[in-house]
């Protein structure tokens, strides 16, 4: 997009789209108190059926997460489906009683896996209302299922409702079972001359990203380039608040050196975006917002403040979780900036902020996220 004074100008941009036409119904806001132990109990029973062997205990434990989901008298249950590929891992007796027969992971390939169903129809729609409307050239996306889909979507829904398909779809398979994937969106112009995956990347604490902090070297018009990392960080949805955080703080301290290797290489035009999930006052964000020269963009002098810093459901102080984090070539030449929210239904009653028309409730929203974005005069 032009800028004001003629020359041409890039806007990033960051969504977390909350999948965009399938999802666990674990995850389904409407029913969160119902679907956060489930998030828990599918962790835990894949932790313990990862293991070598099976003690008595493990086995007793087994059963009873089983029984949790709903596996008890089936593979499928409402919410979560057991998946035995190869070998077996239990014996139903007619009785009811369940009876664990695999020795431990050797004897049998499978996991437990959440259930997926359709999302609203309409909140598809308002994603890619929120997309047309911002029109960024490089969308970060935040929890989408797959490339197949963040393709399909752009081609399909885009159209639909008024704006071009993106040229560039890419999404990277991550570490997160569920299908919570981070990806990109290019506007034709923009093109992908390198990407590197870091789902491998350990610390001496084990595997350090909950999806990827996938690298995307981006080539655009007049020989612009940029440094994209997208990231979606530890949630605080379901766990021990301290695992939580002493993740989530082990990923920025990677994100972090990620980003100085890249500028120690020689790159100037760096962007950090993504669902940071904490607050920038945080101790877990510290080595990535304070340890690093990235700024973001609600720091802009040209950021336009609409009143509220959070950009998760009411937009309050302590749910700024969203980012875009510029490096200081990048921030230099920013023109402009904000928090686009009609996608998000905002208080109990949507009234908060003008949302667009037909959306009838939160079932019906983009998102809980708002997107956030940055222009930058090249």
């Amino acid at each position: 997009m032009p800028a004001a004074d003629g020359g041409p100008t890039v806007r990033i941009a960051s969504f977390n789209v909350e999948n965009l036409f399938e999802r666990a119904r674990a995850l389904d806001p409407s029913h969160w108190e119902t679907g956060r132990p489930v998030l828990e109990r599918q962790a835990r029973v894949n932790a313990v059926l990862g293991r070598p062997e099976y003690s008595d205990d493990d086995k007793a434990e087994i059963v009873d997460l089983l029984d949790a989901l709903g596996l008890s008298a089936s593979d499928a249950g409402p919410l979560a489906v057991l998946r035995q590929n190869r070998g077996h891992l239990l014996t139903r007796h007619p009785d009811g009683r369940v009876e664990i027969t695999a020795s431990g992971r050797a004897d049998w390939v499978g996991w437990v896996e959440l259930t997926k169903g359709p999302v609203d129809e309409l909140s598809t729609r308002h994603t890619g209302q929120v997309i047309r409307d911002l029109a960024p050239d490089v969308l970060g996306t935040v929890e989408v299922e797959d490339r197949p889909t963040l393709k399909g979507f752009s081609r399909v829904v885009l159209p639909e409702v008024g704006a071009p398909a993106y040229e560039h779809a890419m999404v990277i398979d991550g570490n997160d079972d569920r299908g919570i994937d981070v990806g990109v969106l290019l506007k034709e112009g923009y093109e992908i001359s390198a990407m590197t995956s870091h789902v491998d990347d350990v610390d001496d604490r084990g595997a350090i990203f909950s999806r990827d902090c996938p690298e995307y070297a981006i080539r655009g018009p007049g020989g612009f380039r940029l440094l994209l990392l997208v990231n979606h960080l530890k949630s605080k949805g379901f766990g021990s608040q301290q695992a939580n955080d002493a993740r989530r703080r082990r990923q920025a301290v990677r994100v972090a050196q990620l980003y100085e290797a890249a500028r120690a290489a020689g790159e100037d035009h760096v962007a950090v975006v993504g669902d940071f999930n904490d607050s920038p006052e945080s101790k877990a964000l510290e080595p990535l917002l304070a340890g690093t020269d990235l700024r973001d963009i609600t720091e802009s002098p040209r950021f336009t403040n609409d009143g509220r810093p959070g950009t998760f459901r009411n937009g309050t102080k302590g749910t700024k979780i969203d980012y875009v984090l510029l490096s200081p070539s990048l921030f230099a030449v920013t023109s402009g900036g904000g928090i686009h929210r009609r996608g998000v239904w905002g208080g109990k009653n949507g009234t908060l902020w003008e949302h667009y028309p037909d959306m009838a409730g939160p079932h019906q929203a983009a998102s809980d996220h708002a997107a956030i974005w940055a222009d930058i005069e090249v």
